[in-house]
């Protein structure tokens, strides 16, 4: 078994949030990260997440936060207290994310780690197979992603769950199985009891051929999207499809445009969509009718009027606004920014702007397909749909976020989540203080 520092490049003095159930792929993680971090001069973070709907979820917060003490790594943990209506799965994976990327800003880390193995990307791409995607879809996870200012990365995907539990046993490592792994009602127990043994009986190595497959799809996927982009460009107008003009391109892209379309609305997976949505989409856009529309998933509608089609959300509270700032605004998600006189907060709740560098009157709208910022610390500009998905902000709250821009259209500010380079430091020259609450 291949050792972990084989598999990624660490460097002295890396800093490291590792995500960590206390099942057996991650209690090897955090001791394969054990054994490097002399080498290395590692900083370890241990991060756990309580989803409290076990009895025995309290005993291994317990068992984790005093196995950190003996070895000298450092523990946070969460408890869930309550969950919405949304798909468990699926808001319990925001909830965590969301927690380990503040773990990782507070300790100004460089990666976000977590025990992600080959099995799992077999049983992702199945599933995703199954209930139909893109390419990038089909591809499951990437083993690196660039986030906003570090990296995930899932240093186990070479490695089978076998493999770790062997490697768990031949080193005395305590760990613990969590109960519902058992249950059937959960679509990927159903794919890792069924299908996995088939296909390591077929071919042990298996799940190295299919992260082989995850690669190429990637790789195609990255090409294709640029195709799709330069096309967008041809075929939208004003976050329309001007259909006759989307009818000229080849079914293959005009399905890619639809995918990136429905990525504004679901999240970045699309777990609540799949081909037949596409399919449905494009016997609307291809309707004789004038105007006709069909409802999604999340109260999102899609209308053809005329020759123009457009995805839309129909919630009860306002989703499109545009309103122009003065000294106070009340939003749609029912929070306010005020112009303010001073305060020494630096979060990203505050905004320290320069009224000689951007075009007045301030503009504080719903986000648009398209809009982009100038991150604060970064070279170049990042898309707000994407940074949305880092943040894992929920769905409906994506569409009435507040996004602050000067009368040129320039981005300065996402409230509460992320500032332009047209922040200032308070040791700065600004004029204008704006406060999100």
């Amino acid at each position: 078994m291949q050792k972990i520092d084989e598999e990624f490049n660490f460097k002295l003095n890396d800093k490291i949030v590792v995500g960590c159930s206390t099942g057996p792929d991650s209690m090897a993680l955090v001791d394969m990260l054990l054994k490097i971090r002399e080498k290395y001069k590692l900083s370890i973070v241990v991060a756990h997440v309580n989803h409290n709907v076990r009895e025995e979820s309290y005993e291994e917060a317990d068992f984790l936060k005093s196995y950190c003490f003996s070895n000298k790594l450092i523990y946070e943990s969460m408890i869930i207290e309550e969950y919405g209506d949304d798909n468990f799965h699926n808001e319990a994976r925001n909830i965590r994310y969301n927690f380990f990327e503040n773990l990782v800003h507070r300790y100004n880390a460089d990666y976000l780690m977590t025990a992600h193995h080959g099995d799992d990307l077999i049983e992702t791409i199945m599933m995703r197979i199954v209930r139909g995607s893109n390419l990038n879809g089909y591809a499951g996870f990437k083993s690196i992603v660039d986030m906003d200012g570090y990296k995930i990365v899932r240093p186990l995907i070479r490695f089978t769950k076998q493999e770790l539990e062997e490697y768990d046993l031949e080193n005395n490592i305590k760990y613990f199985i969590d109960s519902s792994n058992d249950k059937d009602k959960y679509t990927r127990n159903r794919y890792r009891k069924n299908l996995l043994p088939f296909l390591k009986q077929e071919e042990s190595l298996s799940h190295l051929k299919f992260l082989k497959f995850s690669n190429l799809l990637s790789d195609a996927s990255r090409f294709i999207d640029k195709v799709r982009d330069k096309t967008i460009k041809k075929v939208m107008e004003d976050e329309k499809i001007v259909i006759d003009k989307f009818l000229e391109e080849d079914q293959f892209i005009q399905k890619e445009i639809l995918y990136y379309l429905l990525s504004e609305f679901y999240q970045d997976d699309l777990i609540l969509v799949g081909d037949k949505h596409i399919e449905i989409l494009l016997e609307l856009i291809n309707k004789k009718k004038s105007n006709a529309f069909i409802n999604l998933p999340n109260d999102v509608k899609a209308k053809k009027n005329y020759n123009y089609f457009y995805l839309t959300r129909e919630t009860n509270m306002l989703s499109s606004y545009e309103i122009e700032f003065d000294n106070y605004v009340l939003l749609p998600n029912k929070h306010y920014i005020e112009k303010i006189e001073d305060i020494n907060d630096n979060s990203n709740n505050i905004c320290r702007l320069d009224s000689s560098e951007i075009t007045l009157p301030l503009i504080v709208r719903s986000r648009r397909i398209g809009d982009k910022i100038k991150v604060k610390g970064l070279n170049g500009t990042k898309k707000v749909k994407d940074i949305f998905i880092d943040k894992k902000i929920s769905l409906n709250n994506r569409d009435i976020w507040p996004i602050v821009l000067d009368s040129k259209g320039v981005v300065v500010w996402i409230p509460g989540i992320k500032k332009s380079k047209f922040d200032k430091k308070k040791s700065e020259k600004y004029d204008i203080i704006l406060k999100y609450n």
